[in-house]
C-alpha cells in the first residue's frame, strides 16, 4: 500500500501580526509549524504503516525553507519527502495548489490513498483536500475522525454536526483527518537527527510535474487576496437592570434604534 500525506508548513498563528500599514501578515521572525491536522493525517499514515507494512510518502508546496517540515515528518516515521517549490508557484489560490497538488500525485502514481488535514491554520477554507480529489476524480471523504482499510476499501467516521456517519469508499481515495482522529507522535532524538543527517528531500519544479505556468501559482488563481485585516473590537455589551416589563420595553426601544425591529 502507498499512502501520500499532504502536509503545509504554515505560521504558528498565536504569534502572528498583521502589518498595521498595509493589511498583510507579518511572517519575519514568526517561527514556523506543521499544520497539527496535517500531522494528525500523517499519524493515521504511520499506523496504517504499523499496521500493513504501507509505503508512506509527504508532500508539500512552499518555500526552500519548508523542507524543514518535511524532515520533521520523515523524523515521525515517512519514508520519502518531496517538495514542490518553484517560483512559478508562489501566491497560489486553493484551486491552483490542488491543481499543482494533484500534477505532483500523478507523477508520484499507484497510491492508495491520500491523507490530508482537515484544513489549514492560516488559511481556514477546508477546500484543497476535496479540490486535490475533484482533480484526480477519486472518491473523497472530508472531516474523519476515524478509519479503517480492507479489501481494497476505506471505511470512515465522518464527523458531522450532531454525531458522526459512516462511509466506504474503494480506494484509491482521498479523506482529510480531524484533530480527534488521533494524537500525533513525537519522534525521538536518534530520528530526528537521522532526518536531517541521512534522509533525502526530492525537490520538484513545474518542469518535473509538467506543469503549465498558466495554470499554477498566481497566473492560476481565479482569487486573489487583496488584503487582510484585523475586525474592529466589538463594542461593550449594555446591561438593563430594570423590572421585567420595563427592561422588555426598553429592549424594544434599543432594537428599533439600532433597525434591528
Amino acid at each position: 500500500m502507498k499512502i501520500v500525506v499532504l502536509i503545509k508548513q504554515v505560521p504558528d498563528t498565536t504569534e502572528v501580526k498583521l502589518d498595521p500599514r498595509t493589511g498583510t501578515l507579518i511572517r519575519e521572525g514568526v517561527p514556523s509549524i506543521i499544520n497539527p491536522e496535517d500531522k494528525n493525517a500523517l499519524e493515521e499514515a504511520l499506523k496504517l504503516k504499523e499496521q500493513m507494512g504501507a509505503q508512506v510518502i509527504v508532500l508539500s508546496m512552499g518555500p526552500p525553507q519548508a523542507e524543514d517540515a518535511l524532515r520533521e515528518a520523515l523524523a515521525m516515521g515517512a519514508d520519502e519527502a518531496i517538495l514542490l517549490t518553484d517560483r512559478a508557484f508562489a501566491g497560489a489560490d486553493t484551486w491552483a495548489t490542488a491543481t499543482t497538488l494533484g500534477l505532483a500525485l500523478k507523477k508520484i502514481g499507484d497510491f492508495d490513498l491520500v491523507l490530508a488535514g482537515r484544513q489549514a491554520i492560516d488559511g481556514d477554507t477546508a477546500q484543497v483536500g476535496p479540490q486535490v480529489a475533484e482533480y484526480l476524480k477519486i472518491p473523497q471523504i472530508t472531516y474523519v475522525r476515524e478509519l479503517v482499510v480492507e479489501d481494497g476499501k476505506v471505511r470512515a467516521k465522518r464527523a458531522i454536526e450532531d454525531g458522526y456517519e459512516e462511509i466506504e469508499a474503494k480506494l484509491p481515495a482521498l479523506l482529510t483527518i480531524t484533530k480527534e482522529a488521533n494524537t500525533p507522535r513525537y519522534p525521538h532524538a536518534g530520528a530526528i537527527m537521522n532526518a536531517y543527517r541521512e534522509r533525502k528531500v526530492t525537490f520538484w519544479g513545474v518542469k518535473d510535474v509538467d506543469a503549465n505556468p498558466e495554470q499554477v501559482g498566481l497566473q492560476g488563481s481565479p482569487t486573489q487576496v487583496k488584503r487582510s485585516f484585523s475586525p474592529p473590537p466589538k463594542e461593550p455589551g449594555q446591561i438593563i437592570k430594570s423590572g421585567p416589563a420595563e427592561a422588555a420595553k426598553e429592549l424594544v426601544a434599543i432594537l428599533r434604534q439600532k433597525n434591528i425591529i
